[in-house]
């Protein structure tokens, strides 16, 4: 098996981010996000409510330039405890 990425460096990689609908999520995982993407734009994350409105779905496209560093932003992000889902 090859450990070669598919992806290739740099890229613009969106990560979505779904956790329960509560104050502070969004800014959470924002802080989150600029400590692995410094350069992240926080006007450019959408946001997307469920349908009854219980959970929010965030996307933010970083560019991402190593496969360590979007390694090291799942991790991160997965191990918070506001978050559910890291697509």
């Amino acid at each position: 098996m090859s450990d070669e990425s598919l992806l290739r460096f740099p890229c613009d990689f969106p990560v979505k981010v779904m956790g329960q609908r509560r104050d502070g999520f969004a800014q959470a995982v924002l802080e989150v996000v600029l400590r692995h993407a410094p350069d992240f734009d926080a006007a450019t994350m959408q946001m997307r409510p469920s349908a009854k409105g219980n959970y929010i779905g965030l996307t933010c496209t970083v560019r991402a330039v190593s496969r360590e560093q979007l390694d090291a932003l799942y991790r991160e992000l997965s191990g918070h405890p506001l978050v559910k889902v890291v697509l």
